[in-house]
């Protein structure tokens, strides 16, 4: 069958493309742009992971500058990409981030550079990436307190008081925490390690964690 111009309209941009297909050229170079606008942030990303976290073995503290300078580049850089919608994009991930992290942090399971530092990946990876992130974090983080605590001998007595917190709420309704005693505090956890690899897992199995939740 013999196709002729009419049949395939020749345009100025994409050559024997018509306007209801995209050239591979031209396919090419927006699978491109869309892989460097995906890496950029996921560079920026490493660099404040592993900086959180030797700060916070090194020094016990993830220092605001380092939080705060993460959140702000991160509405910055989708502002400047996408616009609004790319604001409200890392604005939602920077909400929901510190927002998951909240009733752990006032329970005392960590401090308030975890809870920030997690605002800054939801920052870069968006609401729906942080909460991923959020739930290895805390699958991660369970596990590795559950081993630094009974190393210290601490388990059971720190089981026994989630335990009763629990069985308060059950029975009245209402959350009463019960302080951490003192040697509960002796072994310092470093929540920002749980954070990292949380993070990272969730970044490098994003496509198997989504379709597993179903939030493709």
């Amino acid at each position: 069958m013999h196709l002729n111009q009419d049949t395939f309209p020749v345009t100025k941009d994409r050559g024997m493309y018509p306007d209801s297909l995209e050239s591979p050229r031209f396919l090419l170079q927006k699978r491109g742009v869309m892989q460097m606008t995906e890496f950029i942030p996921a560079c920026f990303l490493i660099v404040v992971l592993f900086l959180a976290t030797t700060t916070d073995i090194l020094r016990q503290k993830i220092p605001n500058l380092l939080t705060f300078s993460a959140m702000g580049m991160a509405l910055f850089y989708f502002s400047f990409l996408k616009g609004v919608s790319g604001f409200i994009f890392s604005f939602e991930g920077i909400v929901v981030g510190i927002a998951v992290m909240l009733l752990p942090y006032m329970m005392g399971g960590m401090g308030a550079g975890d809870a920030k530092l997690m605002g800054a990946v939801g920052g870069l990876l968006g609401a729906k990436g942080v909460f991923v992130a959020f739930l290895l974090t805390a699958l991660i983080g369970g596990i590795y307190a559950m081993i630094v605590l009974a190393i210290h001998g601490c388990l059971r007595e720190t089981l026994r008081r989630y335990w009763l917190i629990l069985k308060t709420f059950f029975l009245v309704r209402k959350i009463i925490y019960i302080p951490v005693s003192e040697r509960e505090k002796t072994p310092r956890l470093k929540y920002g390690v749980a954070i990292a690899l949380g993070t990272m897992i969730s970044v490098l199995m994003k496509n198997n964690i989504y379709g597993m939740l179903n939030l493709n």
